[in-house]
């Protein structure tokens, strides 16, 4: 953290472009698409599970509940990693911003 040469307000590095105090924050496309990935993970992973059972045992049902299955327990899983990283500074200084206005 440190002051920026040009104004008088607080900024911090984040992610390589400077973010200050009053200055609005558009997410990035990976920031936007992180939750697309995370569901296509689960979804690629259900799939496999999926194709795998159908393979072995030729049952149509099974494979289809254990898609199902495998999609919401790896969904729930990535979802509780993903409660379980720590913010950084920056992020903080967002958060605190974002709750207590401009």
């Amino acid at each position: 953290m440190g002051v920026d040469p040009r104004s008088s307000h607080i900024s911090s590095q984040r992610f390589g472009h400077l973010v200050t105090s009053n200055t609005p924050q558009k997410p990035s496309r990976s920031d936007r698409l992180k939750p697309v990935e995370l569901v296509g993970l689960s979804g690629v992973m259900a799939l496999f599970v999926g194709l795998t059972i159908l393979l072995t045992t030729r049952e149509i049902m099974l494979s289809v509940i254990a898609l199902g299955i495998t999609f919401i327990v790896v969904l729930v899983v990535i979802a509780m990693f993903a409660l379980n990283v720590k913010p950084d500074e920056a992020e903080r200084n967002d958060l605190d911003e974002q709750d207590h206005g401009h």
